[in-house]
């Protein structure tokens, strides 16, 4: 599994994606889910958000800014055998009918979001939760370290 420390402070390429992130995070949060931005999934794709609620549920969030940016991502279905539900996000500014029926929708800015489409639950297996959980609190750990102590030498987990 590989690891970004370096994408502490946002989400994607560009800066529209992180001011995006900042408004998801911020809904997640108060439907009690922690989200980590750029986590590295063990087939080698990177989910812009990932979160997870206190039940243990997994949700993966993908970020799309522009139709563009939808138009040339068609990666999506490998995320999800790690969640347990699936969204794209993105602005106003991008039109809902160009994502999938089957996959859930989040409407968004910087300072907030809203679910416009709630993705149907696929449970994920019972060993699959364990391993994501686990690394999870693994990179929070670490990225929470390289916060505090820039100079530490952190393994690449994984």
């Amino acid at each position: 599994m590989s690891w970004n420390i370096a994408g502490v402070d946002g989400v994607a390429r560009d800066g529209a994606a992180r001011v995006l992130a900042r408004g998801l995070t911020r809904h997640l949060l108060r439907r009690g889910l922690m989200a980590i931005p750029e986590y590295g999934l063990p087939n080698g794709r990177r989910a812009d958000l990932i979160a997870l609620a206190a039940d243990g549920e997994i949700w993966i969030i993908e970020i799309k800014s522009s139709i563009e940016d939808y138009r040339t991502d068609g990666k999506w279905p490998e995320y999800r055998p790690y969640c347990d539900r699936f969204f794209f996000a993105s602005h106003i500014g991008v039109p809902t009918e160009i994502f999938p029926p089957d996959a859930g929708f989040m409407l968004c800015d910087g300072f907030d979001a809203e679910i416009i489409r709630l993705d149907e639950k696929r449970p994920l297996a019972a060993a699959t939760r364990k391993a994501l959980t686990i690394a999870l609190a693994r990179l929070a750990g670490a990225r929470l370290i390289a916060l505090t102590d820039p100079d530490a030498r952190i393994p690449n987990f994984g």
